[in-house]
């Protein structure tokens, strides 16, 4: 029964028509739509987020993309009820159930209490021993399967043979937000929200959870994401982006298919509006010229005419001129409009810039020595060598110890056995971004890292990485995830000494797509040694590896054309 439940359960196929590209919904309320109309929500310190935002998300898969601090995660906490408008309205035909990006449990909970179903559980085995009374049977209702649905789901979700007594503190982090997305998905849940829900898994669960929402057509779902992948598998992508939301048919690909597409067409419209531009300025420049010829030539003959002739013939001049220019004056006034709107269609995204520091490795440079080293908790054995510049990508599964080997060449953990021999400068961001100071501000936190910059040079460096003015006296512990993950990066890359070895846990978990591009970049330019640890291979393709290392049950060089089958 349970294998018959798992494959019914993932073969469901979506079946809802999607809008087409660059359509704007703005929907009425109905059973199988979220609508928002005239939404705003303020931070009680005056910090507005939204403003007069209206949309509908119909039935079906959605993914909802902006860039960091364009007020995604706060749509989802306004439609999950975790916070309340600021004015306007916001209606979901049924109470929804949110999967935030940082899932937080009682690790001393057992998996069916973490599921919602231990009393059910209880209740059934009460009746199964004979105890039939209408509170047991009020307890169970309607789901007397529920133990194989929980099954299923979980099997479903990779998490096949979890015990249900079985604690959640011996789960991974990436099994827990599993976990926590089955007993959402168990209580059949008309709305489904998700705040980037591939953040902590790897490559198996990243592709379950796609799986998953291939097989969606209960109600509404909504999932932030940066996860390319994920955002194929999406029936429509809202972007949320100055305020306002933009509904593309399709997944990701189509979106930037259509963005592209509109984007040539406005840059087009731009370069005919400036060249409408100069020929009103030119036109009305040769018209200036011709009317001030006029004028003298009519003096000159003003002299000989009498003086009433002459006025009259002046006045009816003047008049002329006055219409001719006033014509040519609102052609160019409409032509410097029209220039206006055209150069507004253009997206003018800010990018992320980094003047790294001089970190160049020769190639035949000793950068990390592995002998015999044994993983703590793994108890792996490997051995490996960097050399100069090589830039790897590392890959492997949840549990497998790659945040351990990173830490283990940062030095920051040791062996349990073993030489670890790193005799360059190495610098690692770590996953939860916790080498700022909490307390201290952007620009504090940087001039700690790196004390031989003067204040104008940090806060240079931090306009590049699009911390300007006030934002870079912001307390850290007060950024968002993305911006966090800006200011970790200028005190990692600018640290003294600067490192000729850099390492990078996961770098893109809390980053929008076009800021995740923008940090592929600022890699590239890197001229040290680089180890890239993570889930996310269009990332790492982006950052030219020049090898890539698979890490299980042991340590292995695989292709790029081994790693993209992963």
């Amino acid at each position: 029964m349970r294998e018959g439940i798992v494959a019914a359960w993932c073969s469901l196929q979506l079946h809802t028509p999607v809008h087409g590209e660059g359509e704007t919904l703005l929907s009425t309320p109905t059973s199988a739509s979220v609508t928002c109309t005239d939404l705003s929500f303020t931070w009680p310190d005056g910090t507005p987020v939204l403003t007069g935002l209206s949309a509908g998300f119909p039935t079906g898969v959605t993914g909802l993309i902006g860039g960091n601090g364009s007020g995604k995660t706060t749509l989802l906490q306004l439609m999950a009820g975790r916070l309340s408008p600021t004015s306007g309205h916001l209606h979901t035909p049924a109470p929804a159930a949110y999967l935030p990006q940082t899932v937080t449990t009682r690790t001393g909970v057992r998996v069916d209490e973490a599921l919602g179903i231990a009393d059910k559980l209880q209740a059934l085995t009460a009746i199964e021993a004979g105890q039939v009374t209408q509170e047991l049977l009020d307890t169970v209702g309607q789901d007397w399967d529920v133990e194989q649905r929980a099954h299923a789901l979980l099997a479903g979700l990779g998490l096949e043979g979890l015990e249900l007594h079985r604690r959640v503190a011996e789960l991974s982090g990436g099994q827990t937000v599993l976990l926590h997305l089955a007993a959402l998905l168990l209580a059949r849940p008309e709305v489904l929200l998700l705040d980037e829900p591939t953040n902590n898994l790897d490559r198996a669960a990243r592709h379950r959870l796609r799986q998953a929402l291939r097989g969606w057509r209960h109600g509404v779902l909504i999932v932030v994401s940066h996860d390319r992948e994920l955002l194929e598998d999406v029936e429509r992508i809202a972007e949320l982006r100055d305020g306002e939301i933009t509904f593309h048919g399709g997944g990701y690909s189509a979106y930037e298919q259509a963005v592209a597409t509109q984007q040539a067409a406005a840059e087009q419209a731009l370069r005919a509006a400036e060249a409408d531009e100069r020929r009103q300025q030119r036109e009305l420049a040769e018209t200036q010229v011709k009317l001030a010829r006029r004028k003298r030539q009519g003096a000159k003959a003003a002299e000989n005419m009498p003086k009433i002739l002459a006025g009259a013939r002046q006045r009816a001049a003047q008049e002329s001129a006055g219409k001719l220019t006033g014509v040519q004056q609102e052609r160019l006034q409409a032509a410097r409009e029209k220039r206006r709107h055209a150069k507004q269609a253009l997206r003018d995204d800010a990018q992320i810039r980094l003047e790294l520091p001089a970190t160049r490795v020769p190639a035949s440079r000793d950068v990390a020595r592995l002998r015999e080293v044994v993983l703590p908790h793994t108890g792996l054995v490997l051995d490996l060598d960097v050399h100069g510049p090589q830039r790897i990508a590392l890959l492997g599964g949840n549990g497998t110890g790659k945040t351990t080997l990173l830490r283990l060449l940062a030095g920051t953990a040791e062996p349990q056995a073993g030489e670890v021999r790193v005799p360059v400068p190495a610098r690692l961001m770590p996953q939860r971004l916790d080498v700022l100071d909490p307390e201290l501000s952007v620009a504090a936190n940087l001039a700690q890292a790196a004390p031989a910059l003067t204040d104008t040079q940090v806060r240079a460096q931090l306009a590049r990485l699009l911390f300007t003015g006030a934002r870079a006296d912001q307390p850290a512990g007060t950024l968002s995830g993305g911006e966090a993950l800006r200011a970790s990066l200028a005190a990692v890359l600018l640290a003294e000494p600067a490192p000729q070895l850099l390492m990078l846990d996961e770098p893109t978990n809390n980053l929008d797509l076009d800021s995740s591009a923008h940090l592929a970049a600022a890699l590239r330019a890197f001229r040290g040694a680089l180890i890239v640890a993570g889930h996310d291979m269009a990332f790492l393709r982006e950052v030219n590896p020049t090898r890539w290392l698979l890490l299980g049950e042991t340590l292995t060089e695989i292709t790029a054309e081994d790693a993209a089958q992963l």
